[in-house]
């Protein structure tokens, strides 16, 4: 499922009925039945009543900043108060959400904008928005995609949410990995440019960074053959083998990468100021932490250093 399959243009604006005034007879569809679709806040409210024309407003913008998630019945309770007695509604404004056909949570009198918002949000958590695509889903289709090979097609899947959500940074770091994984690296730098300055230290945006150093100091070591050979003429050429190392990896050699660094930390640990385990734990960043090589080279590295 991509955005493209879902029409890609931006979420409809909030229908006219996500608002609604009903009735005693009214109250179990408009209600009841309704909160089975999506959450329903039923608002209770006289027109003598001061803090419900206060909090009317407040209500009404927070239920269309949230474009079809959760929906706002309002109750006159002079007109029909048979539903507020059976509550047992003693004061208002009193507001009740409904889901699943169900009272499931509420508040009294009329509380500012944020706490409304807030109260929208812990209702409406993790769903999505009539028409408005799943980001999280599409985000883990490329993710899937890229770890398939296909770096292309999840490039452009990365794209369409971009496309959606500019500053969407899982999408951001996605994007330029799928450009490293190509060779693409100044697509890659220029990409990952768009990130915020505050949003850098990210774990996606560090690794994607941490792959883009490591595919720049690969372009300048020379062809692995060759490094092969200096290593195998000279066992102790320590920064051969660490450009050994950069090669393998820029090739998808993890294992064999971990193996040529491990091998200088164990020859010499303070080597070009301990320049060996502080490229395996870029190597690592790069990779991610639940990469079997960043698993296995670490347990490899941890008992080299404490043995």
């Amino acid at each position: 499922m991509t955005i493209v399959e879902q029409g890609g243009g931006p979420a409809p604006q909030a229908a006219p009925d996500l608002i609604k005034e009903t009735t005693t007879q009214a109250f179990v569809k408009d209600v009841i039945e309704e909160s089975k679709r999506q959450p329903v806040l039923i608002d209770f409210w006289a027109e003598w009543c001061g803090p419900c024309r206060q909090l009317t407003p407040v209500l009404e913008k927070a239920v269309r900043a949230a474009k079809g998630k959760v929906k706002l019945v309002k109750m006159n309770i002079d007109h029909h108060p048979a539903i507020p007695g059976q509550m047992g509604i003693q004061s208002i404004p009193a507001v009740i959400a409904f889901v699943n056909g169900q009272p499931a949570d509420g508040f009294m009198g009329a509380v500012p904008e944020s706490q409304v918002n807030a109260f929208i949000d812990k209702l409406t958590k993790g769903m999505t928005a009539p028409g408005e695509p799943n980001i999280a889903e599409i985000l883990q289709e490329a993710e899937a995609v890229l770890a398939e090979g296909d770096a292309a097609a999840a490039a452009q899947i990365y794209a369409e949410v971009l496309g959606f959500d500019a500053t969407n940074i899982a999408a951001l770091a996605g994007l330029a990995k799928c450009y490293v994984t190509t060779g693409a690296i100044e697509q890659a730098k220029q990409t990952l440019a768009m990130v915020p300055e505050s949003k850098r230290n990210d774990a996606a945006v560090k690794a994607v960074q941490a792959s883009i150093d490591l595919a720049e100091q690969a372009q300048s070591v020379g062809p692995v053959t060759e490094l092969e050979q200096k290593v195998a003429a000279n066992p102790l050429d320590h920064q051969a083998r660490f450009d050994l190392a950069t090669a393998l990896n820029a090739l998808g050699k993890r294992s064999e990468a971990t193996n040529q660094l491990l091998e200088i930390v164990k020859r010499d640990r303070k080597w070009n100021d301990d320049g060996a385990r502080k490229q395996l734990v870029q190597f690592f960043e790069a990779w991610g932490g639940t990469d079997e090589a960043t698993v296995e080279g670490r347990k490899r590295l941890s008992t080299i250093l404490f043995s």
